[in-house]
């Protein structure tokens, strides 16, 4: 491991049309993954499904994608990017397939694990695709790019499936998400370019390729600060918009459309904080920073709330919300930089794996101490999230020669 150091460089073409594919390709497998979560007013009004049973579907793909995230990240390691890209979003499509003939509740469930377990596959190659293409002055502009993929795919479900379901059915709906990834497997299996690496990817020898988790805790570390701010992020994503109606007398129309322009901001936030940190020259400073920043945030929403400041409150929503995302870019850039490029597939599969398992978790654990405190002091408990992972966030950046 070694701390960094920058270097003027010259970024070809080529990287900038690897990274779109990349943004792409995950857009498309998070359209499929978020299909599920839009049908769940058809599901629920016209079919008869339980809102237990719907909410259970719209997790299935998240379950299916805690499940793989680890082994696509290894295949990515040992075979490259580009297979592993192209491959998943064709399983991807042929789970949609499945899902738009499935004839009952349980089937539709399974197909889309099926396809959540295969969309992983993007997550983790297409921030190597990044790491791999860009140098590291340039990476954290790069990678809050391709971490808008997630926001966009969300939103092209939003402003497609509902309206699709309910003219056409829940075949028609998923058939979206069917298109779009058969599409952008064809298009990433003969476009992607794997990176070039250094020749000493192939050395085999402990010494030239330490598990990067024995010889530091650095990514451990930033594993556990990631996971500690995904708590605040899940928790404004899940109940902003109940809080908004029931506790700041929004309409529900308003509330929503003032989700998607924090939403909006947010995504473009995780593109400026990356580009500060390639100023700074440093990732876990900027990260240091956002968790200070996400704590004061969140503690203003709780003040703003208690003290009945409606207007003040949505404005602090607003602002809490999009620091909530803003260090996942810093965070896949840290740990794809300190991993290498023998482990960084890995290491961004443990990355997601670990996010995705404590925000299985916020909604209920949230929902229960809504409902045993109140919105403003729970705000208040949130805060604590940002604040306790201070003291683990390293020092100092730390990469691999290979990265």
């Amino acid at each position: 491991m070694h701390t960094a150091t920058q270097s003027p460089s010259v970024i070809p073409a080529r990287a900038w049309r690897m990274l779109a594919l990349g943004v792409a390709a995950q857009a498309a497998g998070t359209v499929f993954v978020s299909t599920p979560a839009f049908l769940i007013p058809l599901l629920h009004n016209e079919r008869g499904l339980s809102l237990a049973q719907a909410g259970l579907l719209a997790s299935a793909p998240t379950i299916g994608m805690v499940l793989t995230l680890v082994a696509w990240g290894a295949l990515a390691d040992r075979f490259g990017e580009r297979w592993v890209i192209a491959i998943g979003l064709a399983l991807t499509a042929a789970a949609a397939v499945g899902a738009v003939y499935a004839g009952d509740f349980v089937s539709i469930g399974v197909f889309f694990l099926l396809g959540g377990a295969a969309s992983a596959s993007t997550n983790a190659a297409s921030g190597r695709v990044v790491v791999g293409w860009f140098p590291r002055e340039r990476r954290g502009l790069a990678m809050g790019i391709r971490q808008m993929s997630q926001p966009l795919g969300v939103t092209v479900a939003a402003l497609v499936v509902p309206g699709m379901a309910s003219a056409y059915g829940v075949g028609a709906a998923v058939a979206v998400s069917l298109a779009l990834n058969a599409a952008l497997a064809v298009v990433c299996g003969i476009w992607i370019v794997n990176p070039v690496r250094s020749t000493t990817v192939h050395l085999a020898a402990d010494e030239v390729y330490p598990n990067p988790y024995q010889s530091s805790f650095f990514l451990w570390r930033i594993h556990f600060v990631s996971a500690l701010l995904v708590v605040p992020q899940f928790a404004l994503s899940i109940f902003g918009i109940v809080w908004l109606v029931s506790e700041m007398h929004w309409s529900a129309t308003g509330a929503g459309v003032l989700i998607g322009v924090a939403q909006f901001i947010g995504a473009f936030g995780r593109i400026g904080v990356g580009l500060l940190s390639d100023r700074a020259g440093s990732r876990v400073r900027v990260l240091r920073w956002v968790a200070v920043a996400g704590c004061i945030a969140m503690l203003m929403v709780a003040a703003t709330n208690l003290a009945g400041w409606g207007a003040v409150a949505a404005a602090a929503f607003v602002v809490a919300t999009t620091i909530s995302v803003a260090d996942n870019g810093l965070a896949f850039t840290s740990v794809a930089e300190a991993a290498g490029s023998r482990w960084s597939g890995k290491a961004l599969g443990i990355q997601n794996t670990g996010q995705f398992l404590v925000a299985s978790a916020v909604g209920p654990l949230v929902g229960g101490l809504i409902a045993l405190i109140g919105y403003p002091l729970t705000f208040a408990v949130i805060a604590l999230a940002p604040a306790a992972s201070l003291p683990l966030i390293p020092g100092q950046d730390e990469y691999h020669v290979s990265s």
